[in-house]
Order: C-alpha cells, then sequence, then structure tokens
C-alpha cells in the first residue's frame, strides 16, 4: 500500500564525530529567547493578525519576558512595514527590548528593510538565504559558490547601510535550510559571513541555525549544532541561534538537544505555531526547563490568561493536551492516578518538603495558574475513590472513612458511566447527600429518649418501617450502640457496627457535626450511611439509619 523506497535522508553528517552533547544531563540555564510569533507565526494564519492585534500580541510577549523579538518582514507587505512603524513611532518598544526583523539576501529587499527600522534603538537585521543541496539544484540551480556568494554580499550590504546610517545595529545570518546542507559548506558560508562583520564583544553576531525541515533525528540535529560551535569563526563573539521546525514533531527534542550541544539561543513561538506543523513551543521548552529547576527567565504564572490571548489574537485553538497549557494536562481521570496525587497531596502537606514530588504531577499547576479542584482531580467513569474522596474532602470539607469513600467512588463511576458524561464537583456532592445522607426510608426514627443505668445506657426509641411505627427498648455500651440494639430487636436485622467517625463541619459555637457510620452485613459486605447535624448524637443516629437503609 505505502512505498517507502521513494524516500530517502536528506541530511548530512558532520565530518568528524560531534557527541561531547551527549555526555551533558540537562540545560543548566535559560538560552536568549526570540519570539518570532509576529513573523513566522503570523505568516502561518490563515487569516493573519490585524495592525491592532499584532500590537496587542506584542505588548503580551513583552509583558512575558522576551527581550528579543522579531516583528515582521517589513519589505513583504504594506502591513508588515506599517506595523514596525507603528511600533517605533509610538514609542511602543521598551527601552531593553530589541526588535528583529528579516530580510532575504536580496539588495532592494535589504534597503527597504534598512528604511523601516530608521529611529528603533535596538534592532537586529536578520539576513538569509538558502544553501540545502535541494534549493540549491532545483530551486536556484547555482553552485556553492554563487549561493555562497549570495550571503557575503547580502553580509556587507548590511554592514554599508548600518555604517550610512550612524547605527549599530546587529546582524543575523540564517543559512536556510540548514539541516539539509552538508555541515562543512555550511560553516564555510557562516565563516565568510563573519568575516565580513567581524563580531566584537560588544556587538556580536548571531549565526542562526534552523531546521527549516527537519529531515533527521534530534541526535543528528545535536552533531550538526555541535560541529558548528566548535569550528565558527569568532565564536567567543558569535552568538549560536535554533530555529526548529517540527515536521517530525521533534522541535522540543532537537531544541534541547542544541542547547546541549552549544546554542546560546533560541527562536520561537508561543504554542508552537508556525508553518507546516509549527515552530518548536517556546513554552513547552521553557517549562521543561523549569520542572528541572532552571528559570527560564520567561514569566507563565497565569497560562490560562495567556492562552485566551493568543486564541483571540490568532484564531488559533490551544490544544487541550498542549504541555503545560492545556486545559486537559493536569486533568486525572483514571482512579490509581487520582489516588496516588490525593495521597502526594497529602503527604506534601505533612512534610512540607523542599522540592514539589507530587506522582504524576511534574509541576504544581498553580505555579502555572490552575487549580486543584477544576484541573487536576476530574470524576467519570474511569475515576476512583481516590478522586471523588479528595473533590468531597479539599472542596466540601467531608473526610470520608477510605472504605466509605470506595463505596462512593463506585456510585460516582456509575452515574458517570450511565450518563456518559464527566461529573462536576457539584454533582458529585449531590450524589454524596442523595445516596449516603439522612436517607429515611423504609426505617426512620421519629424519637430517642437515653437514660444512664449501671449497666450502660438504656434507650427508648420510636421508629418506624414503612409508616408503621414501633417502640422498643435497648441496652448498649454507649448511645448509638443502643439505639443500635433496639433497631435490631425492633426488626430483627443482622449486622455488625463496624465503624463510626465523625468530624465538624465548621468552626463555630453552633457547627455542625458529620459523622459516617458503616455496618458489615451477614454476607461481609459493607453498607454506609452518613448524617448531619448539630448535635453529634444526632447525626451518628440519622449515620445509621442510612447504613441500614442502604443495606
Amino acid at each position: 500500500m505505502m512505498n517507502c523506497g521513494k524516500y530517502k535522508r536528506q541530511y548530512f553528517m558532520p565530518p568528524v564525530a560531534c557527541m561531547d552533547w551527549a555526555k551533558k544531563e540537562y540545560v543548566e540555564k535559560a538560552p536568549v529567547w526570540c519570539s518570532v510569533d509576529l513573523r513566522d507565526g503570523n505568516q502561518a494564519l490563515v487569516i493573519p493578525m490585524s495592525l491592532e492585534q499584532k500590537i496587542d500580541f506584542f505588548k503580551l510577549l513583552v509583558k512575558i519576558g522576551f527581550k528579543e523579538i522579531e516583528v515582521g518582514f517589513p519589505a513583504a507587505s504594506e502591513t508588515e512595514y506599517e506595523f514596525l512603524r507603528a511600533l517605533i513611532d509610538k514609542n511602543l518598544i521598551p527601552d531593553d527590548v530589541t526588535i528583529q526583523v528579516l530580510t532575504q539576501a536580496r539588495e532592494h529587499i535589504i534597503r527597504k528593510t534598512f528604511e523601516a527600522v530608521q529611529g528603533a534603538k535596538n534592532v537586529i537585521v536578520h539576513v538569509y538565504n538558502s544553501t540545502s543541496l535541494a534549493q540549491r539544484e532545483q530551486v536556484f540551480r547555482k553552485s556553492k559558490e554563487e549561493i555562497l556568494e549570495i550571503a557575503v554580499e547580502g553580509a556587507k550590504l548590511l554592514k554599508e547601510l548600518t555604517e550610512e546610517a550612524g547605527a549599530d545595529y546587529r546582524f543575523e545570518y540564517s543559512p536556510e535550510s540548514f539541516t539539509g546542507t552538508e555541515p562543512e559548506y555550511a560553516l564555510e558560508v557562516c565563516n565568510a559571513v563573519l568575516d565580513i562583520w567581524k563580531p566584537t564583544a560588544d556587538r556580536k553576531a548571531i549565526i542562526n541555525l534552523p531546521v527549516t525541515v527537519e529531515h533527521s533525528m534530534p541526535h543528528v540535529y545535536a552533531s550538526q549544532v555541535e560541529y558548528m560551535c566548535k569550528n565558527l569563526k569568532y565564536r567567543e563573539n558569535v552568538v549560536v541561534s535554533l530555529h526548529p521546525h517540527n515536521d517530525r514533531g521533534c522541535g522540543v527534542a532537537d531544541s534541547e538537544m542544541g542547547l546541549l550541544a552549544g546554542a546560546d539561543r533560541i527562536e520561537g513561538t508561543l504554542f508552537g505555531n508556525g508553518e507546516r506543523t509549527g515552530n518548536v513551543d517556546i513554552i513547552t521548552l521553557a517549562m521543561n526547563m523549569y520542572s528541572q529547576g532552571v528559570d527560564p527567565q520567561l514569566d507563565f504564572s497565569d497560562m490560562p490568561d495567556i492562552c485566551e490571548q493568543y486564541e483571540k489574537y490568532t484564531g488559533m485553538q490551544v490544544d487541550e493536551r498542549s504541555p503545560y497549557s492545556g486545559a486537559l494536562v493536569f486533568a486525572a481521570f483514571s482512579g490509581s492516578h487520582q489516588d496516588a496525587i490525593a495521597k502526594g497531596m497529602k503527604w506534601l502537606e505533612e512534610k512540607d518538603p523542599d522540592h514539589w514530588t507530587v506522582p504524576y504531577l511534574p509541576i504544581d499547576p498553580k505555579d502555572v495558574g490552575r487549580n486543584y479542584d477544576a484541573d487536576v482531580i476530574r470524576i467519570n467513569s474511569q475515576s476512583g475513590k481516590g478522586g471523588v474522596g479528595y473533590i468531597l474532602e479539599t472542596k466540601y470539607g467531608l473526610n470520608l472513612p477510605a472504605k466509605m469513600r470506595e463505596a462512593m467512588g463506585y456510585a460516582a463511576k456509575a452515574v458517570s458511566d450511565h450518563s456518559h458524561k464527566e461529573l462536576q464537583p457539584e454533582e458529585i456532592f449531590q450524589l454524596f447527600t442523595k445516596t449516603f445522607e439522612n436517607v429515611t426510608e423504609p426505617y426512620k426514627i421519629v424519637e430517642v429518649h437515653f437514660q444512664q443505668k449501671n449497666d450502660g445506657i438504656v434507650t427508648q426509641v420510636t421508629s418506624t418501617f414503612k409508616g408503621k411505627k414501633i417502640v422498643t427498648e435497648a441496652v448498649g455500651n454507649g448511645r448509638l450502640n443502643a439505639v443500635s440494639q433496639a433497631l435490631k430487636k425492633a426488626y430483627n436485622l443482622k449486622y455488625d457496627l463496624v465503624t463510626y467517625q465523625e468530624h465538624a463541619l465548621e468552626q463555630s459555637s453552633r457547627s455542625r457535626a458529620i459523622a459516617y457510620v458503616g455496618i458489615k452485613k451477614p454476607d461481609g459486605t459493607l453498607s454506609w450511611g452518613a448524617g448531619v447535624h448539630v448535635d453529634v448524637i444526632h447525626a451518628a443516629i440519622d449515620a445509621l439509619v442510612t447504613a441500614i437503609n442502604n443495606r
């Protein structure tokens, strides 16, 4: 059905082994981040953003903490040009933010770009031309020497126009389609460009190594990056930048391994928006670092708001499973997951450790603006006692006995399975009260009197069964036991009272109490009830009657 023989590998390994990156454990510090949402991301939208939307998006990027933002390709269209001029003329660019503009290595485009940036304080002019074997042969039909000359002439013009403007613009060069370029040739072109610019410590050049199209597994890209980092001229004055796309779904891995290989900078977008399968998702990259205890130098503490703004400006949707940002990424529906999370949260509260280690939650959801009740424990037919118990305890203050949690879990599972839907916390609470709280049919206690005697507590219980009233006396070793003995005697009931727990629901002089009672039937199964009242004995009796009615 499928002919894989029509494809071949289109990448090139470095001429020497470059695997030092594999000896490193994790990315130890944040790279320089450059957002390309307003250029690469915008050009990939079905309906590109309006001028007002782009300005608002720019402000969002500044708020998040980006210090370098590629604002467009000003020579490509009037809209792009007007946006850049609006940022400059309206003084919307903070002094500590550098704007980046993209241009092909073609003279008239470069000159138009320089017109567009006049008056900007901090600027990176990013020039590129394609160097891959496929592009050289099929698109340009030019030799290596001719392609190199395009890059060199572009570099010369950037330097010349910057000097004419009396500016100190920084320069960036990209051998576009780097991943399909022979590493030795990419190195030759980049070094030729650097020889023109002669970067210095106070005016470093950027060499950007784009994964224009993913052709290989991430370790190949890391080896290519390491080769470039080890052999670039002026390396101490060169910022090596990565611009990964996501054709193989490996954009994040390419970036992380590329940073291990020596890169200093990442170009990407929020949520990975971009051409085809998108650019690398900077949010995932940054939060991966955060989860390892490394400060990413970007602020994603209000992720819901960032998602909302992004969707409003771009018309795109943040996938529910998008790492760290999706609506369901912290949600646990599985019963075993919920139980582990609930116990982990309890352990965290008891031990107050220095580090976050809750099972199934790589980071604290609160760190990105999520909350436990709405975003973590979610109840459906796959859920169990842990999740249901956690919801009832944290949201409604009900600390059910362990075995009663199990019964409540089965009750919730049955409702969710029958209705084919997720249960919201208020629905779970309503199910609990309906099923386990103060159930008075078919048995009901109308009146109870107690008297203390030497041999225990004597009680007189007035009860009804299906409306028929009966008065019974019995003796017990406590009030609840005495009532239990009276009900057994009145109706010939067979059970053992095996669990009794209680706790206050509020903190006041007239606070209500809740009592939980579990009884064991002759077949060994348990039946449960709960009672709520300001008088704890009254609550306990109501719980007992409910457990009997639930047999």
